[in-house]
């Protein structure tokens, strides 16, 4: 089973500096935005490998998932033994690439990776948003598991006054995961899909849960991809396949916790997350209070 990343995107939101570097090498702590993906996408049984969605005008992505044996024995002769192994880790990691040079939206940049998923399910996981623990995708397919290799796409609540921003569900509760005593919109509750609404009115919302970015798709989806046309934006959209899925095939959305995962889609999220992750981390969060300066600190409380 293969894991789709698309990352074909120009990072406009953190230009200038995406111009020359791309989004998703921006690191969070010692490591890039992708690798924390790549390495989540790795977790669940059964994946043994992960497709990133590239442009060519990135390669910067694809080296770094190469391994560079003349550097890594420098870094050894200095004395870095550890980097070495850090930066040999990264690079060994089982990536590989697909290319979408001309971004058509979400549903395109799946369709992408086709030839790598082959005839079986898959993953697809956002680039801009990764789960520490690396625990959700392991729900995720426990859920398909016990409903015969269905769909699964994660959802999280949103407030009531905020739906018409997200892509809502519709369904009903019809369970649990085993790790939770859940129901309604609680954590670890799973919903049947009957509809995928856009942006809908407050009063006209379904429910107030919106797809995350997590999805493990069965192989139907990208039969859908090849003949979708375009919706929203004039892109060909992930979502408009799904809801032609519901006419052939079960969905089902496993209620996350929205703090569960870190965002990186944006400067100020990006650096709250790098804030985050160092203040979880023993070995550095005390350098991190240092280094925020008494008048930062005294504003965290």
């Amino acid at each position: 089973m293969k894991a789709i990343i698309p990352a074909a995107g120009l990072g406009t939101r953190f230009l200038p500096a995406t111009r020359a570097t791309p989004k998703e090498l921006l690191p969070v702590l010692d490591k890039p935005v992708i690798q924390y993906v790549v390495e989540e996408a790795l977790e669940p049984d059964g994946v043994d490998g992960v497709c990133i969605i590239n442009s060519h005008e990135k390669p910067e992505i694809e080296k770094y998932f190469s391994v560079d044996e003349d550097f890594e024995a420098m870094l050894a002769r200095s004395g870095k033994e550890a980097l070495a192994a850090k930066v040999h880790e990264a690079s060994s990691l089982p990536v590989s690439f697909a290319y979408q040079d001309d971004p058509k939206g979400l549903g395109h940049a799946v369709l992408c990776g086709a030839e790598a998923a082959g005839d079986e399910p898959f993953f697809v996981l956002l680039g801009d948003y990764f789960v520490p623990d690396r625990r959700m995708c392991v729900r995720m397919a426990d859920v398909s598991a016990a409903r015969g290799g269905a769909s699964v796409i994660a959802v999280a609540p949103v407030p009531e006054d905020q739906v018409s921003r997200y892509g809502i569900i519709a369904g009903a509760c019809v369970g649990s995961h085993p790790d939770y005593d859940a129901a309604g919109e609680e954590e670890g509750a799973i919903w049947k899909v009957t509809g995928l609404v856009e942006k809908p009115k407050r009063e006209d919302a379904p429910s107030h849960l919106f797809i995350v970015g997590r999805y493990l798709l069965t192989p139907r989806v990208m039969g859908l991809l090849k003949t979708q046309d375009p919706g929203a934006g004039g892109e060909i959209q992930l979502t408009d396949a799904l809801q032609r899925l519901l006419d052939e095939e079960e969905l089902y959305a496993l209620v996350v916790d929205p703090d569960e995962g870190c965002d990186t889609g944006t400067p100020a999220a990006w650096a709250a997350t790098n804030a985050r992750m160092a203040l979880a981390d023993p070995e550095s969060s005390d350098a991190f209070l240092e280094a925020l300066g008494r008048e930062a600190r005294d504003r965290l409380g």
